[in-house]
């Protein structure tokens, strides 16, 4: 049984659905009905179309529950409907189902939510992680979003700000998470070429896959042979792919030519000038924190832009200057304890960046995350 399959698919196979016209709650439970449907029968292998297969039982399976709840005239509009047997379709429909999920209907948290869980794959708890809420309190959200979806027969397409929103939480979900959530980057910018596509004047879509590919760029020497995290000033920077690199500033300054400077762009600006330096020594503080403070204006009420942003105030001002914007924010922060041991590290406050250092590694459930911190803290307690 191939999972990377069936996780590649999954998505596509719901979205085939939803465009016959089912209703987003009743395709997935037959959806997943189908997938265990595979699981029994994929045992010496996949079908020669393992899509089409999935897809003419995942409609089946959808019909026979609307048989079952429905009027004999019912029934006879869903026969009809049926499409003949055949292989599926070779477009791939996750696309459409994202923009479809991110429906007028739905507030922002809850699309990005229901979308992640549909397209992304994530688990309610992957999810309620990236949300810093509660497992608890994201699977009410999700199943809110699935009744208020009842009924609805995604006429109008989605909010292009909530698909990008998606494309970036699924990004760094696979960018941050655990080795087996990598692939899930990989998909978020396959779904943002598509984006652009799509859209292809809208600069904010260009942007986001411009700030995507200069991340993903740096992955192959984000950890060393040994899994551990490789901090971006440590990092090896010969393993950084130029050519991913390349395109993603040919994509920045192509949005950036269009004049309408949004979130997405200014955060690629920085990860372009962070690519850029030949070594962290040769990175360009100044201009780094001039787009955060492009990107303060554009974001005011974003903490994680503001600590972010007193990460550069420390290096162009110092580290002290750094810290009393630290200190300003809430400290219940994720990340805060991290950005303020660093800080405290540049200003030779060794034993308190120690504390922060051990601090922040107990906050986080990232495992690599934590095992880096916990490293950095017993350095420094060594010295």
């Amino acid at each position: 049984m191939d999972d990377q399959l069936l996780r590649v698919l999954t998505p596509q196979v719901l979205g085939v659905l939803v465009r016959r016209g089912a209703d987003f709650a009743a395709a997935e439970d037959a959806v997943q009905d189908a997938l265990a449907e595979a699981v029994r029968s994929w045992e010496q292998g996949a079908p020669d179309e393992p899509k089409a297969w999935l897809v003419t039982v995942a409609w089946r399976k959808f019909l026979d529950a609307r048989r079952s709840a429905s009027s004999r005239a019912m029934r006879e509009i869903a026969v009809h409907r049926e499409p003949a047997a055949g292989p599926a379709g070779q477009a791939d429909d996750t696309l459409l189902l994202l923009s479809r999920c991110c429906h007028p209907a739905l507030s922002p948290a809850s699309a990005i939510a229901l979308t992640l869980r549909a397209v992304g794959g994530l688990t309610t708890a992957q999810i309620a992680r990236a949300f810093l809420v509660p497992e608890s309190t994201m699977a009410q959200r999700i199943s809110r979003a699935k009744r208020t979806l009842a009924g609805q027969r995604f006429e109008e397409p989605g909010d292009v700000r909530a698909v990008l929103r998606v494309l970036y939480l699924m990004f760094d979900q696979g960018f941050v998470g655990e080795p087996s959530e990598e692939d899930l980057s990989a998909e978020a910018i396959r779904l943002a070429r598509q984006l652009v596509a799509s859209v292809p004047h809208d600069p904010e879509a260009a942007g986001l896959l411009a700030l995507l590919l200069l991340h993903h760029a740096r992955r192959p020497a984000r950890t060393d042979a040994a899994g551990q995290l490789v901090p971006l000033a440590e990092q090896d920077r010969t393993l950084w792919d130029t050519g991913m690199i390349a395109e993603g500033v040919d994509l920045l300054q192509h949005a950036l030519a269009m004049d309408r400077v949004g979130e997405y762009q200014a955060q690629a600006a920085i990860a372009a000038l962070h690519d850029d330096a030949a070594s962290a020594d040769e990175t360009d503080w100044a201009q780094i924190l001039e787009w955060y403070d492009e990107l303060a204006r554009i974001t005011p009420d974003s903490p994680v832009v503001a600590l972010n942003r007193a990460v550069a105030v420390g290096h162009v001002d110092g580290p002290l200057a750094g810290l009393r914007l630290v200190e300003a924010l809430d400290p219940g922060l994720p990340r805060r304890d991290a950005v303020a041991a660093y800080l405290h590290e540049r200003a030779g406050n060794l034993k308190e960046a120690a504390r922060l250092y051990k601090a922040a590694a107990e906050a986080t459930a990232i495992l690599a995350e934590h095992a880096h911190l916990l490293k950095q803290a017993a350095r420094l307690n060594r010295g």
